[in-house]
């Protein structure tokens, strides 16, 4: 998400000074970087501060995680803001590197709980985050999108809307049951990692989901595919992976119907859905 900078009452309660504020770069959520610190409007309270408490104790093999930076008083969230250490890097097409971390990564969060607010379904009118939680859902209930259409989400859609629910309706057809159980993952691999040379590679945050860790995985390699160039051949490196293709069509399910739903949605960006879609298809 973007904001202005912010205030100076911000600064002050998570100890800053008269720090000069500077543009992190891309996986900081729209932050502004003070000394050591960045400072990242919260698009949901609840979340920031779940993620927040896993990554202050939280330990990954070879993985750096942006530790919080707690308010004077203690919160991890103040008005919208939150506060995390800087890290140097920068996001690179290293994509698997990202599947390999994502594995590290999902074998230290099956430890934590699921948290309350995984379980709430979308409400109207929806914010940013019910955008994700009715897209999340469609591409695992039975009948797909039948969240989001209880609540009148799939009424006036765009033309690449309507395209994007025609081709779940598609690929949602070829789905078969899976075994692999529900944990706690990272569902945004492919916005939050960080790289600078042979360092061990930064994750900045952590969005929460209550799926298997292969689909965290499969949802990184699906947003590598369609926008981040990545090669073809990357679908099939990790084909080892357990019920891999399976896990694949329904990440690819999740970002087709999140490209439906939100209303920031670009024509632009479905072309890249689509030859996804191709490649995913000659896996089942």
């Amino acid at each position: 998400m973007s904001s202005g900078q912010p205030p100076q009452h911000i600064c002050s309660i998570f100890g800053l000074g008269e720090v000069e504020l500077v543009a992190p770069g891309a996986g900081w959520d729209g932050g502004w970087r003070l000394g050591d610190v960045v400072l990242s409007p919260v698009a949901d309270h609840a979340r920031a501060a779940w993620s927040a408490r896993a990554r202050e104790t939280l330990a990954v093999d070879a993985v750096r995680l942006a530790r919080p930076v707690r308010a004077t008083d203690g919160r991890y969230v103040v008005s919208g803001w939150r506060a995390n250490t800087y890290i140097e890097g920068a996001p690179e097409p290293r994509y698997d590197e990202v599947v390999s971390l994502s594995l590290r990564l999902h074998a230290a969060t099956a430890q934590l709980e699921r948290p309350r607010f995984l379980m709430q379904p979308p409400v109207a009118p929806w914010a940013d985050v019910d955008v994700f939680v009715a897209a999340d859902r469609a591409a695992w209930e039975t009948v797909p999108l039948r969240t989001a259409r209880a609540v009148g989400a799939l009424e006036d859609m765009s033309g690449d809307g309507k395209s994007s629910v025609e081709l779940i309706g598609e690929l949602a057809s070829l789905r078969k049951p899976v075994r692999s159980p529900d944990q706690l993952v990272h569902g945004d691999l492919f916005g939050t990692v960080l790289f600078s040379g042979s360092t061990a590679p930064t994750v900045t945050d952590i969005t929460p989901y209550w799926r298997p860790a292969v689909w965290a995985a499969g949802v990184a390699v699906v947003d590598a595919l369609s926008w981040g160039g990545a090669d073809e051949e990357l679908i099939g490196r990790w084909e080892d992976l357990p019920e891999w293709p399976q896990m694949l069509l329904r990440a690819l399910l999740f970002r087709l119907a999140v490209h439906a739903l939100h209303p920031r949605s670009t024509p632009e960006a479905l072309p890249g859905l689509i030859r996804t879609a191709e490649l995913v298809r000659m896996m089942l």
